[in-house]
């Protein structure tokens, strides 16, 4: 049996402690962040040994947009530009915006596939509203739904051509929150109307997307009361008016947007809708209360889950990566890919 969520790991070398836990566990998916993450062939090593834990092909995740949100970093792995700079060229050549957007992940997809990790938390979609939290800000390829939804799309492509899943996030739509979710729980008073420009690069990639992750925020024309998240009504929106048939995934437990215990935080979650849940922590006994609250990936949610395994294991095929690397700074400037110190 395989859980419906994804635990965080945050150690360099699986410790006997985890190890054990996920032999029990076995959680259909691992997220790494920068702790776990010194060396690519330690990393290599370490998906390696969490596959072999978990007693399945586990998809191990991360969050590698760029910029600020970058869990591989130099001097190991390049530098890679915020998601705005692609926005910022695309401005002045729409074509070389999107070849960019498109290149720039098939690149990332490169450096992941190397290292066993299939999955990237990315695209971000998000529209950045004037006055809202900054927590998204350079995070967004635009600030206007159309820019966000074309070069979103590139670059899901880009992560897919290179045999990594992609996850849209965060449905449906973090850019007028104003507070960061990880401190508290944002609250969009706007109606339909104005949440129109948020739904709207979610709804265009939706035929492309294999997972979205949800937004821990109350969006009161919808459900005054309940984040996204944990809300029936805002999955029942997703589903049936944006239309997303993919994988569902929540934010993050931890995050200080939610209340009550892990198990009640993760049991209000699948009782909305969400497929799998994930929590990030890296705390074993966090880990085990979040696998306790999973139950076992099945029915619709398995099969979700596989359209993202179909993907995350399918092969890279032939690429040219100094080439690419070539291009990508043609296009983006001399600056990105470097392995500073």
């Amino acid at each position: 049996m395989i859980l419906a969520c994804a635990l965080g790991v945050r150690e360099p070398v699986l410790t006997a402690e985890t190890s054990a836990l996920l032999k029990e566990a076995r959680p259909w998916g691992l997220i790494l962040f920068r702790e776990a993450c010194k060396t690519p062939m330690q990393v290599r090593a370490l998906t390696e040994d969490l596959r072999e834990a978990c007693g399945h092909d586990a998809i191990v995740w991360i969050d590698q947009e760029g910029g600020r949100v970058a869990r591989l970093k130099p001097p190991s792995w390049p530098l890679w530009p915020a998601a705005l700079r692609y926005g910022a060229l695309y401005e002045k050549d729409p074509e070389a915006g999107l070849e960019a957007a498109w290149l720039g992940h098939r690149l990332i997809a490169h450096e992941l596939k190397a290292i066993g990790v299939n999955g990237d938390f990315a695209p971000v979609l998000d529209v950045p509203a004037d006055g809202s939290d900054p927590i998204i800000g350079d995070r967004a390829f635009g600030l206007d739904a159309h820019t966000a939804a074309l070069l979103g799309g590139a670059a899901l492509q880009g992560l897919r051509e290179g045999g990594v899943a992609g996850c849209v996030k965060h449905i449906p739509g973090h850019g007028r929150a104003d507070v960061d979710s990880h401190i508290g729980l944002p609250r969009v008073g706007e109606g339909m109307n104005a949440l129109a420009i948020d739904i709207a690069p979610f709804r265009a990639l939706t035929p492309q997307a294999e997972a979205a992750m949800t937004a821990h925020i109350v969006y009161a024309a919808l459900d005054p009361t309940r984040p996204a998240t944990q809300s029936p009504i805002v999955i029942d929106f997703i589903r049936n008016d944006i239309g997303f048939q993919g994988l569902l995934i929540s934010d993050d437990l931890d995050m200080n947007a939610l209340s009550g215990t892990l198990a009640k935080r993760a049991a209000a979650a699948f009782d909305a809708g969400c497929d799998l849940v994930i929590q990030c922590s890296g705390v074993a006994s966090d880990m085990a209360l979040t696998a306790e609250a999973a139950p076992a990936l099945q029915g619709e949610a398995l099969a979700r889950a596989q359209l993202v395994e179909a993907v995350a294991r399918q092969s890279a095929g032939d690429f040219d990566a100094a080439e690419a690397w070539w291009r990508f700074r043609a296009l983006m400037g001399a600056d990105v890919g470097l392995k500073l110190a």
